[in-house]
């Protein structure tokens, strides 16, 4: 009787093993939800990063991706990403990767060329409009192509009423130095940074926007305290020029001024706080030299020019800038990040006032294409490779929140 007993409770036990073994592979193996991808969430375990200021943990949030460009955060917590293909992706924390949104005009994807930046309007929380900056091909079979600015309002899993309410002119017949970030000015302006597109013989010349940092309206208008309005034969839209690539730029969260850097050539990568009307230089002077090996005269010898606050020899190819304002990484409080390409680094600069005190690069084995603060403290970092990630920074001993977003997507 004991025996025939032990036997059926061994029978129950392994049926039921084998029922809840059955259910999570049919789990597993089920599809993804409408409109999202069967993959991007990472099976990757978080590293230590040793920095200067204590371990550091990078987690990731999400793999996968094909050469993340781009990040900005929507208010329920999820990412938009624009990658380099021109295709705009949204991302839960969960980490699955949606199918991309439809409504994107074409883009020039050639070299440098790509979906370059996206932000959101300061009123998106009521006119859900995004702003992004993409390299637009000319569309005459010449292969001539600039930097563009459009407007669209954004939807699960579309655009919609796409404008375009800025063209870089002109455009060349050159896939490198398209420039493209965006910043929205605390006056509700926009910034558009824009490269040289290596037409060195226009950027000193002011009736074009090549090498320019070009202030406009949300709807692309011009503001009319402009440094150059009024100006005949000077586009209106001007704020500073003589720049050569400017892949990233942020808002001191105290002063308000914007800081940008900005690619040097063979060396001198520049950080700058762009005053209007102001002429950095570019081709005139720089802290490099030409691909060629050709010299170029330092700024110093042309002191009526405007002088970078800090630059680079070696390069770290910057590109994406924040000031981190948050708490899960205190020591960092008050200091520039930037991302480094050909450094593979994450770049933490130190400021007292106007005056960069200290530098660490910290090494992250990967092109850190963007870096921004995310509403829940943490750095998030983009990872500029085939195979791209959202890399999630916090210090060490401070451990993942996961109630700390809610992941809805409303329509």
């Amino acid at each position: 009787m004991l025996l025939r007993t032990r036997n059926r409770l061994y029978r129950s036990v392994t049926l039921g093993f084998v029922l809840a073994a059955l259910c999570t592979l049919m789990l597993a193996a089920a599809p993804p939800a409408p409109g999202w991808a069967a993959t991007g969430k990472s099976k990757t375990t978080a590293r230590t990063v040793e920095t200067a200021t204590g371990p550091i943990r990078a987690e990731p949030v999400a793999t996968g991706l094909k050469r993340p460009w781009s990040l900005v955060f929507l208010p329920d917590g999820s990412m938009l990403v624009a990658e380099e293909s021109g295709q705009l992706l949204r991302v839960p924390q969960s980490g699955n990767i949606s199918k991309p949104l439809s409504g994107l005009p074409e883009v020039y994807t050639t070299g440098n060329g790509g979906l370059l930046d996206v932000r959101l309007d300061p009123d998106f929380a009521s006119n859900r409009r995004i702003y992004f900056a993409f390299a637009e091909p000319a569309g005459d079979g010449s292969g001539k192509a600039g930097t563009s600015v459009a407007r669209a309002v954004l939807h699960k899993d579309h655009i919609s009423d796409l404008e375009i309410i800025f063209r870089q002119t002109p455009k060349v017949a050159d896939e490198r130095n398209f420039g493209g970030r965006l910043a929205f000015a605390p006056d509700g302006t926009l910034f558009v940074m824009l490269g040289d597109r290596f037409a060195l013989d226009l950027v000193q010349d002011l009736s074009n926007t090549i090498g320019a940092l070009v202030r406009i309206n949300a709807d692309g208008s011009v503001p009319q305290d402009n440094p150059f309005v009024g100006r005949q034969g000077v586009r209106p839209e001007i704020w500073s020029y003589g720049h050569r690539n400017i892949e990233g730029g942020a808002f001191h969260p105290q002063t308000q001024d914007l800081w940008i850097h900005e690619f040097g050539p063979l060396g001198g990568d520049e950080l700058n706080i762009p005053r209007p009307g102001l002429n950095y230089g570019w081709p005139l002077v720089s802290w490099g030299r030409h691909y060629s090996g050709e010299d170029i005269p330092d700024p110093p010898t042309r002191p009526e020019l405007a002088q970078s606050i800090y630059h680079w020899n070696p390069v770290i190819s910057p590109s994406g800038m924040t000031f981190y304002t948050g708490a899960l990484i205190p020591e960092w409080q008050g200091n520039i990040l930037i991302g480094g390409l050909s450094s593979n680094a994450l770049i933490r600069l130190t400021l007292r006032g106007d005056r960069v005190i200290a530098e660490e690069r910290i090494e992250m084995g990967a092109r850190i294409r963007d870096i921004v603060q995310g509403p829940d403290g943490a750095l998030y970092l983009l990872t500029d490779q085939p195979k791209g990630e959202i890399l999630r920074l916090t210090a060490a001993d401070k451990p993942r929140d996961q109630t700390s977003f809610e992941e809805s997507v409303p329509d």
